[in-house]
């Protein structure tokens, strides 16, 4: 069972994901440049966003190098003096990760992501077997029998839902990789974006009477669009992810569709304060075949009609694409829609529509429930 999203946003002159020199991504789409926006930045708004961990009630995993760090933590809270337990978190933290750093000792030479469950097994086995890390053969058997058992318990499942959403790849173990149950496109602008600048003056405020001048200037890019971002869902894959803890997959699903809608990438907000939420949100649950993306609805830039708003446009573009797949291709599916702030008309997906935000989040759960 697959679960799609679309999400129409259009979003005032911002920064939101900068290249390396800190202009907007962009891309070039139907031979025409577009603003862009990166999935790995939309995947980290969505995971960080509040509520998707107020939704699954589980405590959010981090991506570190300091895993090692976190476990002398733990050990050090249970009364273990603070060089002995930082010795004992490197030596297991770098078995399992191919090695610590060789000036930072305290980092691994790889990120990993690792749940709260994680870390405390880790911590836990280590307690055990604590009396026995004095002598060298006995340190490296029981770092070796903890780490087996480690990458045993966690082998293709995790109790962090932002984990088994997102998964992880670690290649110095692929045995604790995890596939991903989502899949999160770049968000593209419906129609041709122009790069803007910004010259910008700032003022020393203790310059002496009767000088002149800016204490500093500079130039940052900038630019404005209406953006399509799609996403799905293996719901299939979140399971098996998560051990088959149903009750939690769903909520998980809550959270991500949540979070999905109202998450904001965070780039030079302070500046550009652009927060703007969706205008067009389509959710689709598929119980077979496969899911489709509606990008090529603006493989031609969408361009403004009469009093229409580009906003407007790029939703009736979705919605008449959306009626040409439906009528070509058929198969099942179960659709909910939500707008708001817009005047768009629409055909095809008018008999979805729903009255507003937790009406949608809940008929898609519920309709996954009833599968």
């Amino acid at each position: 069972m697959f679960i799609e999203v679309h999400i129409l946003q259009n979003f005032a002159p911002s920064n939101l994901n900068r290249d390396e020199s800190n202009s907007p991504k962009d891309c070039v789409f139907g031979g025409t440049r577009r603003a862009r926006i990166s999935s790995q930045c939309i995947k980290r708004s969505i995971r960080s966003h509040p509520s998707f961990a107020e939704e699954t009630e589980v405590e959010l995993a981090t991506r570190t190098r300091l895993l090692a760090v976190a476990v002398s933590t733990l050990l050090q809270a249970k009364g273990k003096e603070s060089e002995q337990a930082d010795r004992a978190a490197q030596d297991l933290v770098g078995s399992i990760l191919g090695g610590m750093d060789a000036k930072k000792k305290e980092q691994s030479k790889v990120l990993f992501y690792a749940s709260q469950e994680e870390k405390e097994m880790l911590a836990q086995r280590l307690l055990d077997v604590w009396n026995t890390l004095g002598e060298e053969k006995n340190r490296t058997e029981a770092i070796t029998k903890i780490k087996d058992e480690f990458i045993k318990m966690f082998h293709n499942r995790t109790s962090a839902p932002e984990i088994a959403m997102f998964g992880r790849m670690l290649a110095e173990e692929p045995k604790l990789s995890l596939d991903a149950a989502a899949q999160v496109a770049h968000a593209i602008s419906t129609h041709r974006a122009n790069m803007e600048f910004d010259f910008f003056t700032a003022l020393d405020d203790l310059q002496k009477d009767g000088e002149t001048g800016a204490g500093m200037m500079g130039v940052v890019g900038f630019n404005a669009a209406t953006f399509y971002r799609y996403a799905n869902v293996d719901f299939n894959q979140l399971l098996i992810n998560m051990d088959g803890n149903l009750d939690l997959a769903l909520k998980t699903l809550r959270g991500f569709l949540k979070a999905s809608a109202l998450a904001i990438p965070t780039g030079k907000q302070n500046s550009f304060a652009a927060q703007n939420p969706p205008s067009f949100l389509l959710a689709v649950v598929r119980k077979n075949g496969n899911t489709w993306s509606m990008a090529n609805a603006f493989e031609k830039p969408v361009s403004l009609k009469g009093d229409s708003s580009q906003l407007d446009a790029s939703i009736e573009a979705l919605d008449a694409y959306w009626g040409e797949l439906q009528n070509f291709f058929g198969g099942e599916a179960s659709s909910f829609v939500a707008m708001v702030g817009t005047n768009a008309a629409l055909e095809y997906l008018q008999p979805y529509v729903v009255t507003n935000f937790n009406a949608w989040v809940d008929g898609v759960i519920d309709e996954v429930e009833r599968a």
